[in-house]
């Protein structure tokens, strides 16, 4: 096995996932610096992290309902150990949390797991104080589309695609807690066993999946169940943040983000201002005067809806299909007699995190540590000190039979991120008879030849006729364009060439580079948890994890 160290639709307008912050940050440069810190390097910084986390005590209120919900998982005397621990003044917690994808979504989600649980005992090791990994389920966000899917590799051809048919996917607004799997997911569950049953360990694996993805079950619970049992052993904790009982406990939250509203979007606008002057692109977009809270008008479980300001003491619900409107007093009064009507965004569930948790540290991945970035002034004007941001380990798996493919073509890893057409020209025509050309030498040198003659012909044609100057430039684009098709063709040609080749290349991509995007932001754990076996491939995971890093690392166990 083969590793490499390698946010979503939420309040408001989300770009694209883009890891130029993350990337900057991770170099170290002083751009980024200034807006996120990279304490986490440093054991002086990550010392004072803990020592003021340990100051903040775990809510009797928040452990009973912690007890109620890890109580309902896989047994494990670690789990009840590290809920004991919360209980105990000191104690300090490594958080890291997720989306409810389909078998537990792409790679990333244990990667993140396994980073939250390893940084954990490196900073118990560090500070001599207990810390306990938590995983937060984020079953407030809405968007389906994002983790109704798994994506495995097929051994013999291009990635397969499993799927949950839900209704209404495309626009429902309902947090994730409250749906259920459905019907769907048991030919979901039958396509995962056809295509992986001749792996060595797929029955236990396959098993597990069909204990807990049942369609009466919702995302969250099976995601959670089938999760907490590849970590059993570690003891990672889970917290679902959409529990009744937890609700009051958010309600100071959500009052500080209504109340607040118009100050935090200015500083937060001013951030995303200075975010872009320095070239990065902003994670989340903030309205002006809209809280960075979620409302749920029509039913607890209902639809959440983005709070805009109209008028003077009224709200609007942005994508309310009455376009409706509630009164500030309303809005307050919800607040205070159903508070579970109300959810977070991402630039607010950190915040909700660190107030009901002693959080040390956050593990996140690219898009989190973009958003980071933008958090400083919301937890300057909430009064409260940031964690430390950590980024997720990386990785990029490669199995026996990907080596072997790779060991056929001559390729490494890193070449297979080359698109398809250039990477199946570099290997013709590295493996032709040295007449053969590359497509760029070919154009260089039919264009050049014919760019020789014409300047050599230019005066000649000129001292004839000066208005030809004209047709000479004429004709310079036309041939250029003419050869630039031409050795367009003998490109595909030889990207054709191979048809072998061509297959294993497309095994590869499918493989380390599926969908042109790494690894572990597409393909998910089914495929490696039944050739490689549950446990020992999230050992390896485990072991690998290198606490404090962020650098790309190769592991071949």
């Amino acid at each position: 096995m083969h590793f490499r160290w390698h946010a979503r639709r939420d309040l408001l307008v989300r770009h694209a996932v883009t890891s130029s912050f993350s990337a900057a940050w991770l170099r170290g440069d002083a751009s980024a610096l200034s807006f996120l810190s990279d304490d986490y390097r440093h054991r002086e910084a990550r010392a004072r992290a803990v020592a003021a986390a340990a100051s903040r005590t775990v809510s009797p209120a928040l452990l009973d309902v912690l007890a109620a919900q890890n109580a309902r998982l896989a047994p494990s005397p670690a789990r009840e150990r590290n809920l004991a621990l919360l209980a105990r003044p000191g104690t300090v917690a490594v958080v890291t949390g997720q989306q409810m994808g389909l078998f537990l979504g792409p790679l990333y989600t244990l990667y993140k797991a396994a980073s939250a649980i390893v940084t954990a005992r490196a900073l118990q090791e560090e500070t001599g104080r207990p810390c306990v990994p938590v995983f937060w389920l984020q079953t407030e966000d809405h968007d389906l589309p994002e983790i109704d899917h798994c994506v495995i590799p097929r051994p013999g051809g291009g990635p397969c695609r499993l799927a949950l048919e839900l209704p209404d996917a495309a626009t429902s607004r309902a947090p994730i807690a409250h749906r259920h799997l459905g019907p769907s997911v048991l030919p979901a569950l039958a396509t995962l066993r056809a295509e992986l049953k001749a792996e060595p360990h797929a029955e236990e694996f396959l098993c597990l999946l069909e204990q807990a993805y049942r369609p009466e079950a919702t995302l969250a619970q099976a995601f959670t169940d089938v999760l907490s049992s590849l970590f059993a052993d570690e003891g990672l904790v889970f917290l679902d943040p959409r529990d009744a009982r937890l609700a009051p406990l958010a309600a100071p939250v959500h009052r500080f983000a209504l109340q607040e509203a118009g100050t935090l979007s200015a500083v937060l606008a001013a951030r995303a201002e200075a975010l872009t002057r320095a070239g990065y692109t902003v994670q989340v977009h903030v309205r002006p005067g809209s809280p960075l809270s979620f409302f749920s008008p029509d039913a607890l479980n209902g639809p959440r809806y983005r709070l805009d300001p109209t008028e003077a003491g009224a709200w609007g619900l942005v994508g309310h299909p009455d376009s409706g409107v509630i009164t500030r007093d309303a809005l307050h009064a919800a607040l205070e007699r159903e508070p579970l009507r109300f959810t977070t965004s991402a630039l607010l569930r950190p915040l909700l995190q660190d107030t009901l948790l002693p959080t040390a540290a956050y593990v996140g991945g690219p898009g989190e540590l973009a958003y980071f970035a933008q958090l400083a002034p919301l937890y300057a004007h909430a009064g409260q000190p940031m964690p430390l941001a950590i980024p997720r380990a990386r990785f990029r798996v490669l199995d026996d039979r990907a080596r072997r493919w790779l060991g056929k073509v001559g390729l490494q890893p890193d070449e297979v991120s080359v698109p398809r057409d250039a990477l199946l020209t570099r290997l013709a025509t590295r493996d032709a008879p040295e007449s053969l050309e590359t497509p760029e030498a070919l154009e260089a040198r039919l264009f050049g030849a014919f760019s020789s003659e014409l300047e050599r012909v230019t005066g000649q044609v000129s001292a004839v006729d000066a208005n030809l100057q004209d047709a000479l430039r004429r004709t310079q684009g036309t041939v250029r364009v003419a050869v630039s098709r031409l050795t367009g063709r003998y490109r595909r040609a030889l990207a054709r060439r191979d048809a072998t080749a061509a297959e294993q290349v497309d095994r590869l991509r499918t493989f380390l580079f599926p969908e042109d995007a790494p690894q572990e932001r597409v393909l998910g754990l089914p495929y490696f948890a039944c050739r490689i076996g549950t446990r020992a491939f999230t050992k390896t995971v485990l072991d690998a994890c290198v606490p404090f890093s962020g650098d790309s690392k190769d592991l071949t166990p």
